[in-house]
Formats: structure tokens, sequence, C-alpha cells
């Protein structure tokens, strides 16, 4: 009577469990990218990343007006949450395709390739088109960061 209903429940809770750990990595990779792109920045040419470019081309004048440490705290608040959205989305991905050792650096370069071909593009934030390739590299590989953390593939769970 209840081997049916109540495989679905565990199933249900082991998706939710996936999704919210995905999520928490999702947190912590855009908090990585985050370090990494300040190293990066930090060694060449300073560029500004897409989360500043949109606060600076099309948030409301509220926000641009802030003081530039307020700004810069909004702008990582916005970027985390961004990352633990894709986290989310990531951990709603079927097991065997968020197993698979690429699914995570793939999923991290296809989201930085949805911004720079659709978002940047639909919200007419002009910095895409003006960075430079080594940027848009750096830009790329703090994605297979993210991708990476989200994956859970530098902690990976032990199977139970």
């Amino acid at each position: 009577m209840g081997n049916g209903h109540s495989l679905g429940v565990a199933t249900t809770r082991t998706t939710r469990w996936a999704t919210a750990r995905a999520g928490a990595r999702g947190l912590v990779g855009a908090m990585a990218m985050t370090g990494l792109r300040t190293v990066t920045a930090a060694v060449g040419r300073r560029e500004q990343s897409p989360p500043e470019a949109i606060v600076e081309e099309k948030a409301p004048a509220l926000v641009r007006r802030l003081p530039e440490r307020t700004r810069g705290a909004v702008i990582e608040a916005a970027h985390w949450t961004y990352g633990t959205g894709g986290g989310l989305v990531f951990g709603l991905l079927p097991p065997e395709v968020r197993r698979h050792p690429a699914a995570g650096p793939a999923y991290g370069l296809a989201i930085w390739l949805a911004f720079e071909l659709g978002i940047a593009p639909v919200l007419g934030v002009r910095h895409v088109r003006d960075r430079r390739v080594l940027w848009r590299a750096l830009l790329a590989l703090d994605h297979v960061l993210y991708g990476v953390v989200v994956a859970g593939q530098l902690a990976p769970e032990r199977p139970r």
C-alpha cells in the first residue's frame, strides 16, 4: 500500500534536496567568480563585469546614484542572486545530465553565452561589443569555474 507512494515522496525529497544544494553551490560559485574576477582584473586593464555594465547602463537612476561602495554591494548581491538562481536551474536538470563530468563546465559556458549572445543584445548593453578578446576569455573561464562549483565537482557527494 505505501511502496509506490513512499517511493514518490522519497524521490521528491531527493529532487528538492539536490535542487537546494545546487542553488547553494550557485551562490558559492558566483562568489568564487567574483574572487577570480578580482584577481584577473588586477592583472590587466580593468574592464566592467557584466553585472557592473548592466547596472551602469540599465539600472534605475536611483541605483546609479548610490555611493560607489554601496552600488558595488548592490551589484554583487544581484550577481549572487542570479548565480543562486542558475544553481537552482542546474539542480532541476535530470540527475544523469548533472552527473556527466562535462555538465558543470558546459552549463557555466552556456550561461555566459546566453548573456553574451542573448541577454546583453536584448538589453542593449554596449560593453559586450567593446570588450577585448582576453577579457572575454577570462569571463568564459570564470563561468567554467562557476559551472564546476554548481555541479559539485570540487566536493562531490559520496555515493550512498
